[in-house]
């Protein structure tokens, strides 16, 4: 299971290229009825909205595991990963046919996907989600995606953690 969500969580957090670069050049979805470019535009921005909440949705199915007692430091990590994310956008802008989306595409999925901790994605702000990074004993850090908003370490706990790889995780708890 853990694989294919890894999966699931790779594609949604590049799928936005695809709808920035559709948007950018135009295509409209071919139905007679949606014929308004922005109907097709909303689509495109839709999607990925719909696939991040089933990613949310999914993450009940990981393994489960926890954090508790000796976390040294958390901090914010959705301003150091957003600038990242940017990047997706401005790649996007700048790619002018299919085959370099498709190429482009496949080498940023290999990319997220063995990465330690590249599964940013800011449509999970939607959802009410945040990440951070961790820091436990032995200086290891972890990267979580919570609800939750962590202002201090003293007592800190993840009761409901969901293992996403040895260093994400997506914190199931409702704060």
């Amino acid at each position: 299971m853990k694989i294919i969500y890894r999966c699931f969580l790779t594609i949604n957090s590049i799928i936005l290229l695809t709808a920035v670069y559709l948007i950018k050049e135009g295509v409209h979805i071919p139905v007679k009825y949606l014929s308004f470019p922005h109907v097709s535009y909303s689509i495109y921005v839709f999607v990925p909205i719909v696939i991040s909440g089933f990613c949310i949705w999914l993450s009940r199915f990981l393994g489960d595991d926890i954090i508790s007692g000796g976390v040294l430091d958390v901090e914010c990590a959705n301003d150091a990963s957003l600038p990242s994310y940017l990047g997706y956008f401005f790649v996007a802008l700048s790619i002018n046919d299919w085959d370099t989306l498709i190429w482009v595409g496949i080498l940023m999925l290999i990319f997220t996907f063995f990465s330690r901790t590249s599964y940013f994605n800011p449509l999970f702000f939607l959802f009410g989600y945040k990440f951070y990074y961790v820091t436990v004993k032995g200086k290891i850090k972890f990267s979580i995606i919570s609800r939750g908003d962590i202002f201090k370490t003293e007592g800190l706990v993840f009761e409901r953690l969901k293992r996403i790889n040895n260093y994400t995780f997506i914190d199931r708890e409702r704060y």
